[in-house]
């Protein structure tokens, strides 16, 4: 049997100084010369060479708002997305668990894109077969960069809004009892990556900008990972509030609406079985167009930016360091900074899941839609999209009543996947997701073990 070559514990992505010296050595060299390199593995985490969490704070020039408004970087992780942690996460827990045996299980990926990326990677570093099932309409970037990290891919009919499909077929897939799925969806160590590592990563980004707090966290929920993060920063700052952001065509959380959308990696028809609505305050929506025009202005308008007053550097800074949803996030970071009527001590987290690099089709297809994109159409996107001081469409899920909309979008979504009423009841308690957290110290001794 081949051996598996156990990467870093949770504590070790959160902490990477923390790791052997020699290991982080030999993983920073590896990530400049050899991306293939398993030692790649204990360069999971948000931090660079010298332990700062990579973010940005965006000029607030370009947000209009006096908040801070503070991105953390995905696109400097191995395989350029955040998703290769929670994609690590579930298969190490799965090894350490006996679940996952190398040379007898194939890996299945249910995805729309960043998180199959992150399956076929960490499956190429640690010797695993793996196929990644995604809809059929998504970016061709994505294909190809599954495709170069050696997965195959078994695509379902639709798009974002169709991801049921592709669970539906990942649980006919795994009817074979030699596929093993990795169901970001529905299991923990997506949540506990998020929780732990992203979450305390976020409480470290802010130090040292406005008061050092987090008023506010948004990300838009995918598998709704990311989000788990702000269970975490409710036990540092009790006051942040966590907001769930959709497309505005795609209002599943909001009021059960499940429309077709063009923001990648969100807005999946559902609330994910990993999903703790009890710490969801409000849900926003944005519109996916928003999104796509506001990457085309930081991708393509640094001039445009320089003429609402960005300092040069910046705006070429701001090049390459977003995707769709990360701009999702950043609109939906200024619009809570209003609703909230947050000021220049406050500060507002949000994550840029990847980068520019698997969203080029995305702006050609934008270029066909609209025909022109010349500079006067750049500045009136940038002041329409981003100057704007729109509240529409906020909710608000703080009351208890207010919950049972998301329970029961829960239930809806989980029960004819064979979960029992009792278990999505057991997911209504703070206990049930603390029990889940609470075994990442197991883990990671298991991990230390077998290393």
């Amino acid at each position: 049997m081949a051996k598996i070559p156990f990467g870093p514990t949770y504590e070790e992505m959160l902490h990477p100084e923390k790791m052997p010296q020699d290991i982080r050595e030999k993983a920073l060299q590896a990530k400049e010369s050899n991306e293939l390199d398993p030692i790649n593995l204990f360069n999971i985490t948000w931090k660079d060479e010298s332990g700062q969490v990579r973010k940005v704070v965006l000029p607030k020039e370009l947000t209009g708002t006096e908040a801070n408004i503070v991105v953390m970087l995905g696109k400097y992780f191995p395989s350029g997305s955040h998703k290769v942690g929670p994609a690590y996460a579930t298969l190490i827990e799965g090894c350490v668990d006996g679940d996952i045996l190398p040379g007898e299980h194939t890996i299945l990926g249910p995805s729309t894109g960043n998180f199959g990326i992150g399956v076929s990677y960490i499956c190429n570093l640690m010797g695993y077969e793996a196929v990644v099932i995604m809809p059929d309409n998504m970016s061709k970037e994505r294909y190809d960069r599954i495709r170069q990290y050696g997965a195959k891919l078994d695509l379902t009919p639709g798009t974002e809004s169709d991801v049921i499909l592709t669970l539906q077929r990942t649980y006919e897939l795994k009817k074979d009892p030699k596929n093993r799925p990795l169901a970001q969806f529905e299991l923990m160590p997506n949540y506990r990556f998020h929780r732990y590592v992203t979450g305390n990563s976020a409480v470290e980004a802010v130090q040292g900008i406005g008061n050092g707090r987090i008023a506010c966290f948004t990300s838009a929920p995918g598998s709704a990972g990311t989000i788990a993060a702000g269970d975490q920063i409710k036990q540092v700052f009790p006051e942040a509030k966590i907001v769930a952001l959709e497309p505005y065509e795609c209002s599943t959380l909001a009021d059960g609406g499940r429309g077709q959308h063009r923001i990648e990696g969100i807005g999946d028809k559902m609330c994910t079985l990993i999903h703790n609505v009890n710490t969801t305050d409000f849900v926003a929506l944005i519109p996916d167009d928003d999104a796509v025009r506001g990457l085309k202005v930081t991708q393509d308008g640094a001039a445009i930016l320089q003429e609402m007053g960005v300092s040069e550097e910046q705006a070429l800074a701001l090049r390459d360091l977003f995707g769709v949803s990360g701009i999702c996030n950043i609109l939906g970071a200024i619009k809570m900074a209003h609703y909230l009527r947050l000021g220049p001590e406050d500060n507002v987290v949000t994550i840029a899941t990847d980068g520019f690099d698997r969203y080029p089709s995305v702006l050609e297809d934008l270029e066909r839609r609209y025909l022109e994109t010349e500079a006067f159409v750049l500045r009136r996107w940038a002041k329409d999209i981003f100057l704007s001081k729109n509240t529409d469409h906020v909710y608000d899920f703080r009351d208890v009543q207010a919950k049972q909309q998301l329970y029961r979008q829960k239930e809806k979504d989980w029960l004819p996947f064979g979960y029992s009423q009792a278990y999505l009841d057991d997911m209504r308690t703070p206990e049930f997701w603390q029990r889940e957290f609470g075994k990442i110290q197991d883990y990671d001794r298991e991990i230390l073990r077998l290393r």
